[in-house]
């Protein structure tokens, strides 16, 4: 079986105006969230490694059994 028709999809002028409008809003969102990750980045410092931790010694103390 072949299908010879043509499928229409129609658009409202409106309906393309407000995809415009919903597009350009992402955009600059996506925008001022690029920038703001940029400045973190740029003032961000470079944190030295922490020492290693000072060796620590400790005890078990096991309650004393009485036969």
């Amino acid at each position: 079986m072949i299908i010879t028709n043509q499928m229409e999809l129609g658009f409202e002028q409106q309906q393309l105006s407000t995809m415009g409008t919903e597009r350009h809003r992402r955009q600059t969102r996506a925008e001022w969230w690029f920038r703001q990750m940029r400045r973190v980045v740029d003032v961000a410092m470079e944190w030295r490694p922490t020492p290693p931790a000072r060796p620590q010694q400790s005890y078990l103390v096991l309650p004393v059994r009485q036969s």
